[in-house]
């Protein structure tokens, strides 16, 4: 494990000030209402002010390009809904965070980094401010490079235009700072996770693609007989961070659940699943159509990993499409309105943040292995095969067995006064979630997933002890252990933003 830590008030203010005078000038011009009268009272008078802004991007891509989150990779035919980048910017006055929670299955860091370089130079936010995140939807089109745990030498033609408008996302909630009062609270909402990894009976046959069997089985079957009990638990709990101006009216709301994607979308729509429906759903209650400027909601992924809207223990009926995602964003948007009735509004918290580089190694397939995967591929491809996606995993394994030995992977925290949020760029088990919120030394805590990459799953030690679809070599891909190393990296970096404010209290 290497890294150093970039923090957080200091580290800003040094960055701010080495940035050019006609930056600062452009950023105080493009501030454009939070520069008002207000503003100038409230400093004239020595009092901190609080600012907000949101904005949502569109990052809509073409038809035709290609859908991905399946084995499958339709091309796009339709657009039913509009993808976007959501984004919300902080200010205490001294420190700014920015949020940008992306409609895509999984961006890799290179993108995230290309937009975050483009808002410093524009914004002066440094870039270890800057949160930056994939939904999961599995109806958008493809954003990933040719090989998860290596760059991409150049960005490809949906990559720059993706960089470019979370940027321009940035900077447009940036122009719309304005004074804001903050609030956050979190409801439970357990009727829609449930696990889907499986223990099945004794006998169940539980193949893999490696030629072995495994302990639990990913989707096993509504209602299927064969059932014995979940592997793991669920977090019921939505979390959410509102902001409103002082009169009252809403800027934006940013919601977090453990949730994978909903589906049931026809094969060629493209559509930002419950993701986008739960933020439509949230400007209804909120009576905050029309605004100016918008209102922004957001949904943002939680840790899913193992989780799914699927109750397995029942058979189910059949449903039309998007009435199921349609379903789970009606009935978390309405427990969150009615959470939020009761929330505290602050005028003012302190903002800080700190992020570290870890290094992880890279799974690595045994020479029985690369051999096993190689006479997979040597069959013909209608031959018969003797584990599910058995030729799509040959190739993924001898691509790991030519990849880079390690990998360097972006861990952040932020603090908005009381309220801790993390963010790991993996689709991360609900144990790792589960952990960081009882360890984190901010009450409430919650985790996003797929931030500032996407390297693929993160299952515990234990589960990959048990086998299945998360844990096939290939959809993870990184060493076994790798989730403890991050769990302990991030409740770190928790402890130094809480030595910090404890520092400044005094």
């Amino acid at each position: 494990m290497s890294g150093i830590v970039l923090s957080a008030r200091g580290r800003q203010a040094r960055s701010l000030a080495l940035g050019s005078f006609c930056l600062m000038l452009a950023t105080l011009v493009t501030a454009g209402p939070s520069l008002g009268q207000s503003q100038t009272a409230e400093r004239a008078a020595g009092k901190p002010l609080f600012r907000a802004g949101a904005f949502a991007s569109n990052i809509t891509p073409p038809l035709g390009e290609l859908i991905v989150g399946n084995f499958t990779t339709p091309p796009a035919t339709h657009i039913h809904d509009e993808l976007h980048a959501r984004c919300l910017v902080l200010d205490d006055g001294k420190t700014r965070l920015a949020f940008a929670i992306c409609d895509n299955v999984g961006i890799p860091r290179e993108v995230f980094d290309t937009a975050k370089k483009m808002v410093n130079e524009t914004t002066g936010i440094p870039v270890d401010h800057i949160l930056m995140a994939a939904t999961h939807t599995h109806s958008g089109t493809a954003a990933r490079g040719k090989n998860s745990v290596v760059a991409d030498k150049e960005l490809s033609g949906y990559q720059q235009f993706l960089a470019q408008r979370i940027a321009d996302g940035i900077r447009q909630a940036v122009n719309n700072l304005a004074p804001a009062q903050i609030g956050w609270g979190a409801v439970d909402v357990p009727t829609q996770v449930f696990n889907r990894r499986w223990h099945m009976k004794p006998g169940t046959p539980n193949p893999n693609p490696f030629g072995g069997e495994d302990k639990v089985k990913m989707n096993p079957g509504r209602g299927a007989s064969t059932l014995l009990e979940p592997a793991g638990p669920t977090d019921p709990q939505v979390s959410f961070l509102s902001l409103r101006s002082p009169d009252g009216r809403p800027i934006a709301l940013l919601a977090n659940y453990s949730l994978h994607y909903v589906g049931g979308v026809p094969i060629g729509h493209v559509s930002a699943d419950y993701f986008a429906l739960f933020a439509d759903r949230m400007q209804q209650h909120f009576k905050a159509d029309r605004l100016d400027p918008p209102f922004v909601g957001i949904m943002s992924n939680g840790t899913s990993g193992d989780v799914n809207n699927i109750n397995f223990r029942e058979k189910g009926e059949p449903k039309a499409p998007y009435q199921k995602m349609r379903e789970v964003a009606d009935e978390v948007a309405a427990a969150v309105f009615k959470g939020h009735q009761s929330i505290e509004f602050r005028d003012w918290v302190e903002l800080d943040a700190a992020q570290r580089e870890l290094t992880l190694g890279v799974r690595k397939p045994t020479e029985a292995q690369v051999d096993y995967a190689r006479q997979v591929l040597a069959k013909p491809e209608t031959a018969k095969p003797t584990g599910p996606h058995e030729r799509a995993y040959a190739t993924r394994v001898l691509q790991l067995h030519e990849s880079p030995s390690e990998v360097h992977v972006l861990l952040q925290t932020f603090r908005l006064g009381d309220l801790g949020i993390a963010a790991i760029p993996f689709e991360v088990f609900t144990e790792s979630g589960l952990e960081i919120k009882q360890k984190s030394p901010f009450k409430p805590s919650f985790t996003i997933e797929l931030a500032n990459g996407s390297y693929g799953y993160l299952p515990t030690p234990r589960h990959h002890v048990l086998g299945g679809y998360e844990t096939w070599m290939g959809t993870n891909r990184v060493e076994v252990e790798a989730s403890e190393k991050i769990v302990k990296t991030l409740l770190d970096l928790f402890a130094g933003l809480k030595n910090e404010a404890s520092s400044s209290a005094r």
